[in-house]
């Protein structure tokens, strides 16, 4: 009788538990799906670009993907396993992907229905043309972090795929001094292989151009004759003053303001022509340019004018102007929140609200809205620009409207280099939710 009592409240403490568990199961899915919803309404659900894939069949719902995301609500589990819900948001890091204790998790590009443009790329970084590799953003891996694994990677299978040693020229001539290409040229130099660094604008590239104050890093990563980088919340100039101490400690020059206008095979090589007429021969190129290539122009009368820029670098010396962003990405809303502190500050989008941008910068943006730092005009176009005034139109507006302005920052995105690619043999593609999977470290 005793024994029956006994297995009777052991038998009710269990069912109790799992009472409680599918419960607390239940309470957590419903508000995964109410911030899908919510992610659905601000068009943040569907992926932008590089973006985790979860193969249900294999999820056993430890939740391990969603801790070990930096980001916000990009993960969740929702009744069957993992699921995406701020997929817009993702940046691609991988952490989930290497969380996943069973591998349910793979890493994709583009979508069904949304194709990306990519060039072609081998496991070991080299495109279809032999001796032209590839790594960071212009390969689909914008993070960076992953830009500087991938530098140290590019190099790293040139160097074992072999590279004869002695002749004219240089083993390698690396393109780019953003993050892949500092660690790509740091690689080189661990190595003892004659290179040269190109730059187009200065060290840094794409991140040069951030804001001041952007945060640019948000985990540690080894940096070759340097170490590990731990450094979390970065800022752009602690992330620059790094590379300089690396690249200065270790006797290396990067040739900025440098553009290539070709590749050109040449004797089991290449010729690297530049803008400024050389004419510079390497037994291989590591591609480490941005995706971005050239800013993409609004073609309206009164662009081409000293007053409109497509970057910002030095926000806190513009004071006191009427100034015109326009965007509604990240780059854009950033922008126009630092410019916002110290001047009259309009923001033209051509949707009618912010979508697929960063949690934080939809909260601070909607802010300073609020505070009056920023005039947001929705639904709006540029139509022309002129000495002091620029004219929108949209919706809502009778014909056009005139704003006094001083200064207009333009970030519509940029166009891929796709010609410069093609001219030099390379390969570009439009993939449908192409798996990533294979280059991720």
């Amino acid at each position: 009788m005793e024994e029956v009592i006994i297995y009777s409240i052991l038998f009710g403490i269990c069912a109790s538990i799992v009472f409680l568990y599918i419960k607390s199961v239940q309470k957590s899915s419903r508000k995964v799906a109410a911030k899908i919803e919510t992610a659905k309404e601000e068009g943040l659900f569907e992926p932008v670009s590089l973006h985790p894939v979860i193969d249900l069949d294999i999820c056993i719902k430890s939740s391990a993907c969603v801790k070990a995301c930096p980001e916000k609500d990009i993960l969740g589990i929702l009744q069957g396993g993992g699921t995406l819900i701020n997929a817009s948001n993702c940046v691609g890091h991988g952490a989930c992907f290497h969380a996943c204790p069973v591998e349910a998790i793979t890493l994709v590009i583009g979508t069904e229905k949304r194709g990306v443009d990519l060039p072609h790329v081998s496991e070991q970084y080299e495109s279809n043309v032999e001796g032209i590799y590839i790594a960071g953003e212009l390969g689909g891996m914008g993070l960076i972090k992953n830009s500087i694994e991938q530098g140290v990677l590019a190099v790293e299978n040139m160097i074992k795929a072999g590279i004869p040693k002695g002749g004219e020229g240089y083993d390698l001539i690396i393109v780019g001094a953003g993050p892949a290409g500092i660690a790509a040229t740091l690689t080189a130099k661990k190595n003892g292989l004659n290179f040269l660094t190109i730059e187009q604008d200065t060290l840094g590239g794409t991140v040069f151009t951030f804001p001041r104050s952007k945060i640019v890093m948000t985990s540690p990563v080894e940096l070759p004759l340097y170490g590990k980088m731990k450094l979390y919340d970065t800022s752009k100039q602690e992330l620059l003053d790094i590379w300089n101490q690396a690249l200065t400690s270790n006797n290396i020059h990067i040739q900025e303001h440098t553009k290539v206008e070709s590749i050109v095979p040449h004797k089991g090589g290449f010729h690297v022509l530049t803008q400024k007429g050389e004419q510079l021969w390497a037994k291989n190129v590591l591609l480490a340019i941005g995706r971005r290539g050239t800013p993409r122009k609004l073609d309206v009368p009164g662009e081409v004018s000293e007053k409109v820029a497509y970057r910002l670098l030095e926000p806190e010396q513009i004071q006191g102007k009427n100034v015109l962003v326009v965007g509604g990405g990240d780059s854009a809303v950033e922008a126009a929140m630092l410019l916002g502190t110290q001047n009259n500050v309009t923001l033209s989008y051509r949707n009618d609200k912010f979508s697929r941008i960063k949690p934080k910068n939809r909260e601070n943006i909607m802010a300073a809205m609020e505070r009056g730092q920023v005039h947001a005009r929705f639904n709006t176009n540029v139509a022309r620009i002129t000495s002091e005034k620029v004219f929108l139109k949209g919706e809502g507006i009778d014909g056009e409207l005139a704003l006094d302005n001083d200064l207009v920052y333009i970030f519509a995105g940029g166009e891929l280099p796709t010609e410069f690619l093609q001219k030099a043999g390379i390969e570009i593609t439009k993939r449908f939710g192409y798996t990533m999977k294979k280059h991720a470290k």
